[in-house]
């Protein structure tokens, strides 16, 4: 069959270093007064943030030029160092809002879920490549499968991180499906484990007014939903074209960490729904590129772990817009490339840079019946042996 060599996706590409740039004036205009009124200086926030950006870019163009098989042989020691991380978060972990999420070295830190996340879709992807003549097997495909994902899971809600362990959970299950693991198993599997992720949710007082808020009901839904109707207060007073850059007045410190999760409300404020659409629009063409790149891909190992990077970068995008339009509860997560933070910023990055090393490697027509470069089915992965 043929192929397309050292030709990446530029639709990708462009796409996803115009949302880091966009970034910057962005995240300088959230962050401005309140760095004022913190630090005494309003670009106190931007300069961390640039640093952060670059580094970003670093990553997509040094990914972009490593052959993603290499991930293959290495991706259960990197999801083992990053269990390790984990495990070490919980005891050793510096402890923000009441929870324990950041590991910090000589000044650096970082949020191990954020590495956790895309370690397990680089193992998933290998074990579904490995795998791809016992996934329908209970006891030799599925479970194992399932044992990583289950501890990777736990880890990060003991932390307590319900948003980010519940995502990670979707994304894997997401994973399986795309596998072609059985619907039995994936029902059977849901079935268990989302009511124990729901009285997990329901078990701490605050995830509980979350919820009560949410839904309109408790006395305090007010209190629960104040960054929400500050942040939906933005979108309002953006209306369709937006009120400016630089001229948001939800960012004079009534909105609550303007510049993180609720960055988007601050576009809808200063860009209006036009420029809301344009933000979207840009992960909808991440979407539909990784998509591309997945069905075009040369193996079975290129097609998961396209899938999966495409699963985790546009999912968080949709459901951080759907937090800060109020059709979502109220969680923690960043909008990739766009909210600040290092740990989203870089590793997605990274992932974006895999993902343009896959569309490299592709084929001129689509995965249609697993068929190799001569023209023949392919085979099924040899049994040899348990690969966990």
């Amino acid at each position: 069959m043929k192929t397309r060599r050292n030709h990446i996706d530029l639709m990708l590409l462009v796409a996803v270093l115009m949302l880091m740039v966009l970034s910057l004036g962005v995240v300088y205009s959230a962050s401005s007064s309140w760095a004022m009124a913190r630090w005494g200086e309003s670009g106190h926030f931007l300069g961390r943030h640039a640093i952060k950006v670059l580094l970003g870019f670093i990553m997509i163009f040094f990914f972009m030029q490593v052959d993603y098989h290499i991930y293959k042989t290495m991706s259960k020691k990197i999801l083992l160092g990053t269990v390790v991380l984990l495990v070490v978060t919980l005891g050793l972990g510096a402890v923000i809002k009441g929870a324990a999420r950041w590991l910090e070295f000589g000044g650096f830190g970082f949020q191990p879920s954020e590495i956790a996340k895309f370690a397990l879709i680089f193992h998933l992807s290998t074990l579904l490549a490995l795998k791809q003549d016992r996934i329908q097997d209970f006891k030799l495909g599925f479970l194992p499968m399932m044992i990583w994902v289950g501890v990777v899971t736990l880890l990060v809600l003991l932390q307590p991180n319900f948003s980010t362990g519940a995502m990670i959970f979707g994304i894997s299950l997401a994973m399986l499906f795309l596998g072609r693991a059985r619907l039995s198993h994936l029902g059977l599997t849901l079935a268990t484990l989302v009511p124990l992720l729901l009285l997990y949710m329901l078990s701490a007082e605050y995830r509980m007014r979350r919820i009560l808020g949410f839904l309109g009901g408790g006395t305090d839904s007010g209190t629960v939903n104040y960054q929400l109707k500050q942040g939906i207060i933005g979108f309002g007073s953006g209306g369709l074209l937006g009120v400016g850059p630089g001229e948001s007045r939800q960012r004079d410190l009534f909105l609550p960490e303007s510049y993180g999760d609720f960055v988007f409300s601050i576009v809808g404020e200063e860009y209006g729904l036009i420029g809301t659409f344009f933000i979207l629009i840009l992960f909808l063409v991440i979407m539909v590129r990784g998509i591309r790149i997945a069905r075009h891909a040369r193996d079975e190992y290129g097609y998961m772990l396209a899938g999966g990077i495409t699963l985790a970068i546009t999912v968080y995008a949709l459901v951080n817009a759907g937090v800060t339009l109020g059709v979502l509860p109220t969680t923690g997560l960043p909008m990739p490339f766009v909210s600040y933070g290092g740990s989203s910023m870089v590793l997605s990055a990274g992932a974006v840079g895999v993902l343009l090393n896959i569309s490299s490697h592709t084929d001129l027509h689509p995965r249609m019946a697993q068929v190799t470069e001569i023209g023949h089915p392919m085979e099924p992965a040899p049994a040899v042996g348990k690969v966990y």
